[in-house]
């Protein structure tokens, strides 16, 4: 098949949020650059350089046939384990805020578990595309991926880093249900799901504190409440239309993670309500248009590679926009493509390349051409139209 143009819309879409993380970043880290560093562009700086290598890194990966990925699927999971395993060990990894996700080489600091989950997708969507045969079965067919996903949700959690463990099961069940898995199996993994989750914020007494500040923020206020009556407090301010560009109050050492975390708070105290659905606007055209080119890849292995990739972003915006809107217990994930954040920035803007080769290789005016899927089927019939295809063989 002759390549054809990669997709323009979502490479826009991508380049629209970066612009609006540098302005943003810019604007919320001004005061804590210049209090810090003495230079108030300090942290717009880092993260441009990280937007250019983000967007090598994207134009690189959407010139390399998406196909290629799928011989590098065992080793790219051999990578993620050994980096995860070798952030747990003592002394190696840079320790922030009590958690161990930083790995440091040749003076550049980075995530282990951003790459991991890029490899993760990559692997599943190998490993479930040549599975199809034996996927409803419990033990050949479900029990090797989840035992991977076991791995790594383990290795993740020990960091500790639930809010990305969680986004690695999630991708897990979604790729599994696209990839023809029996609804028995989703159902009964759902649910030990959502016990192993609430089990583990039992567990964990900083976690507990948080989900109690996330029912009752008012009676935690100046500790496990604060971010959340910050970030209210923040997009209160901004009403409709925002208080100006730069005139953010929060970002005045108030409001923790500023640039990070909660960026979305400061966008809607200085855009107000009119920015704030701007950028979910964004995000949501941006996953409309992950699945449409995951509904029109030509094989298995590219429809759920896509399918993935765009499960992980929609993952992580959900999460973050969540805590933000306090909507959910307060979790450390950033904003994709918009948050000061070079790790991931960086896979994102990679993953986003394979979106792109995947347009490009593999989109073509008949969708669904793997006989194994057809476009559109009864799979959501229960709940309304199926997000996307799916069909046994």
């Amino acid at each position: 098949m002759k390549p054809q143009h990669f997709d323009h819309f979502l490479f826009l879409l991508v380049i629209a949020l970066m612009g609006i993380g540098l302005i943003m970043v810019y604007s919320a880290s001004s005061i804590t650059s210049m209090a810090e560093m003495s230079d108030s562009s300090f942290y717009f700086k880092r993260q441009l350089v990280w937007v250019c290598l983000g967007l090598l890194a994207l134009l690189g990966f959407a010139q390399i046939d998406y196909r290629r990925l799928e011989p590098l699927a065992w080793p790219l999971l051999g990578l993620a384990v050994g980096l995860l395993v070798l952030v747990l060990v003592p002394g190696v990894a840079r320790e922030i805020g009590g958690a161990r996700r930083w790995i440091r080489f040749a003076g550049i600091g980075f995530q282990p578990s951003e790459l991991a989950k890029i490899c993760f997708v990559i692997f599943l969507a190998h490993s479930i595309s040549t599975r199809q045969e034996k996927i409803t079965d419990l033990v050949h067919g479900v029990l090797p991926d989840l035992l991977v996903m076991g791995v790594f949700f383990v290795l993740i959690l020990k960091e500790p880093n639930l809010s990305t463990a969680a986004i690695i099961s999630s991708v897990y069940f979604v790729l599994l249900f696209l990839g023809n898995g029996s609804l028995v199996h989703l159902g009964g993994m759902g649910i030990a799901g959502v016990t192993l989750v609430v089990a583990l914020i039992f567990q964990e007494s900083y976690r507990m504190r948080r989900f109690l500040a996330f029912w009752d923020p008012w009676g935690a206020a100046q500790t496990s409440g604060y971010h959340i009556i910050q970030s209210m407090i923040a997009i209160g301010s901004g009403g409709i239309w925002g208080l100006g560009l730069g005139q953010s109050r929060q970002k005045f050492h108030i409001l923790p993670e500023r640039h990070t975390d909660f960026i979305f708070a400061i966008i809607c105290e200085e855009m107000g309500l009119i920015g704030g659905l701007l950028v979910i606007g964004l995000f949501l055209l941006l996953i409309w248009r992950g699945f449409y080119i995951a509904n029109r890849a030509p094989d298995m292995f590219g429809f759920l590679l896509a399918a993935g990739i765009t499960t992980i972003i929609a993952c992580q915006a959900l999460i973050n926009l969540g805590v933000v809107l306090s909507v959910i217990p307060t979790t450390g994930v950033t904003l994709p493509f918009v948050s000061y954040g070079g790790s991931s920035l960086l896979f994102l803007a990679a993953a986003v390349g394979i979106l792109l080769s995947i347009s490009r290789f593999g989109g073509s005016q008949h969708a669904f051409v793997d006989s194994r899927r057809q476009p559109f089927s009864s799979r959501f019939a229960a709940f309304g139209r199926r997000l996307l295809a799916r069909q046994r063989p």
